[in-house]
């Protein structure tokens, strides 16, 4: 396995295609991120165009080949593992010199960095053979990066042949990517993210590349996405039980994060990472206990040492004092920013047009919207070219999308293959079943609403990387939906790479003048105003079930506004005025809640 990166941040996954290629620019200078598995024909696409421009053989993978999925996951892959070689093999012969990747690489680490230390020593040294010692030994501590990738779990389709009949399983979707990714050269992780799929989980027993060696070394590892501790520890005990380690726990704020927004039941971010921060040592040693038990049963060798568990968090991250109050309170290995990334083209894969639109983008262009056909809330800009072509379509009087990719097919109302609640076939036979049901003016103009509100988003988180290479030409290639998380309305402009990873590490301000409450207030505000619009959604036909979720859901914001009470100084110490403002804004939202508690006689 590759060494650790001597970053304290990464780049999570963005859409389909804002990080598709972000390998390529970013793990030359040790930065980690994730690119999706989702889009395989995109990934074909990437594939063709770099491979033209890094001068390596391309030979197309079709359609009509029998594991054509896996084996474009596994081309890309390769390709990427290649160049960035490649790349870092360069970087080891450049001059320490202004300019140079080489001296870029070492400008950019924290300065907590050992190796950065050793750097700037090594800039200051007068002695020649020193010097070029120093140089040497630095040259030796480079490493890249890694390439990791993210499979949904639940995004897994079970794939047709030509005579109409299912496929075997192990071509679905998920398991395709998976495959893809395991029988490639790229000795990274799969971040498993949207919760559990068991027919996945137990896929992965069967490739020896995730099982520990004889030295207790496994070469491509597990990370879970999971937005509280028991979803951890439920997971990471479905794999210890599997012989399978979970290398990495990747906390992610519910509501306060890019792209599909999968809130908690009112568990708050702080409160979430103190529970890991208490349970960490206990859930390291129950997962080992299982994982070794699973292999001694399989004849395995079982590793003597426990091996570790990297804990991470991200959503919301805005400023290098939340980063290094995370780093130091809660003891995570790092945290990760994805939405200001979008704003450095030298990060991320974001089409001109685009880009201009996010970096002027203000707090009411961004908002938690329901155009996701996954039926799940979905963090988006206003005025994308996307929604400009959604409306389009309906003043024409053919709403929907032409599906091609089928990547989000969940609905099988009226077909036994299942159909994308944004397609043109899925929309016309549900307004025409609302046609037919009698209902008023009123309440046929919600439901038509609810129905057309749904975006394509195979083809709009995908088109910003074949607009940025050229690649297709098409009106349909040229719709984007983009989604950046709410942090993105304090940051402005477009940034180099050196610019947010200073920003990162409290060495260069890339905020805006608009005013930024800390993160956990930000998230807070959230919840809070999510708890209310679920009241009010639910308050006329209020069951006891939802009752006693809706009172679950309000006790535990009290509990983490309390938690937060308790933390105010010990995140401020020092900042008398920002704590103030801190305890000023829980103490709002506190009235807020306190103000709308729901009675216990509205439940019917």
């Amino acid at each position: 396995m590759q060494q650790t990166t001597l970053h304290t941040f990464h780049l999570p996954v963005m859409g389909l295609a804002f990080s598709i290629d972000s390998p390529l620019k970013v793990a030359q200078y040790g930065i980690s991120s994730v690119l999706s598995l989702s889009d395989d024909a995109l990934l074909e696409q990437m594939r063709e165009y770099y491979s033209g421009i890094y001068q390596k053989p391309f030979v197309p993978i079709s359609p009509k080949e029998e594991d054509y999925r896996a084996s474009r996951v596994t081309a890309y892959l390769d390709l990427l593992d290649a160049v960035v070689k490649e790349q870092i093999a360069q970087i080891k012969e450049e001059q320490f010199e202004p300019g140079t990747k080489l001296t870029k690489y070492f400008t950019l680490l924290p300065d907590s960095s050992p190796v950065r230390g050793l750097y700037l020593q090594m800039l200051e040294e007068e002695d020649p053979a020193l010097k070029q010692e120093l140089q040497r030994t630095l040259r030796d501590a480079i490493v890249p990066g890694g390439i990791d990738v993210n499979i949904m779990t639940k995004l897994d389709r079970i794939n047709y042949g030509t005579n109409g009949e299912p496929l075997p399983q192990e071509f679905s979707d998920a398991l395709s990517a998976f495959r893809g990714f395991a029988r490639s050269t790229v000795q990274s992780a799969v971040v498993f993210s949207a919760g559990m799929n068991m027919r996945l989980f137990s896929y992965i027993e069967q490739f020896p590349e995730f099982i520990p060696d004889n030295d207790g070394n496994i070469s491509k590892k597990i990370i879970i996405k999971v937005s509280d501790y028991r979803s951890a520890l439920v997971q990471g005990k479905i794999m210890a039980k599997k012989g399978l380690w979970v290398s990495e726990f990747r906390i992610e704020s519910g509501l306060n994060c890019g792209g599909h927004a999968f809130a908690t039941d009112g568990f708050l971010l702080g409160p979430i990472l103190e529970e890991f921060k208490q349970n960490r040592e206990a859930l390291q040693v129950e997962l080992y206990s299982l994982f070794c038990s699973a292999l001694a049963s399989k004849g395995t060798h079982v590793p003597r040492t426990v091996p570790t568990i990297r804990i991470t968090v991200q959503g919301g991250i805005g400023t290098g004092e939340e980063h290094e109050f995370l780093m130091k309170h809660y003891d995570v290995h790092a945290t990760g920013w994805g939405t200001p990334f979008l704003l450095v083209p030298e990060a991320t894969t974001v089409d001109e047009d685009t880009l201009q639109k996010l970096s002027k983008a203000g707090a009411g262009d961004l908002f938690l919207s329901p155009i996701s056909p996954l039926g799940v809330p979905f963090n988006s800009l206003r005025g994308t070219s996307s929604e400009e072509l959604k409306n389009l379509r309906i003043e024409k009087g053919k709403p929907g999308s032409p599906c091609a990719k089928k990547h989000l097919v969940s609905n099988s109302d009226y077909t036994k293959e299942p159909l994308c609640t944004a397609s043109r076939q899925y929309q016309r036979r549900k307004l025409e079943e609302l046609a037919a049901q009698g209902l008023s003016q009123d309440d046929y103009k919600a439901e038509e609403a609810r129905v057309l509100v749904k975006e394509c988003l195979c083809e709009g988180l995908a088109n910003t990387a074949l607009l940025v290479a050229g690649i297709n030409k098409k009106a349909s290639s040229k719709a984007v939906a983009i989604c950046p998380g709410p942090n993105l309305a304090f940051f402005s402009g477009v940034f180099t790479l050196q610019q947010m990873v200073d920003h990162i590490y409290g060495r260069f301000n890339a905020l805006n003048q608009t005013y930024r409450p800390h993160m956990f207030i930000n998230e807070l505000k959230m919840y809070v105003e999510y708890w209310q619009n679920k009241k009010a959604e639910q308050l006329d036909t209020l069951t006891p079930k939802q009752q006693k979720y809706l009172q679950s859901f309000w006790l535990e914001l009290r509990k983490g506004i309390s938690y937060y009470k308790q933390l105010a100084p010990i995140i401020f110490i020092g900042d008398l005025e920002k704590e103030v403002m801190f305890m000023d804004e829980l103490l709002e939202a506190e009235d807020q809640l306190i103000a709308s508690k729901l009675e216990h006689h509205t439940a019917i």
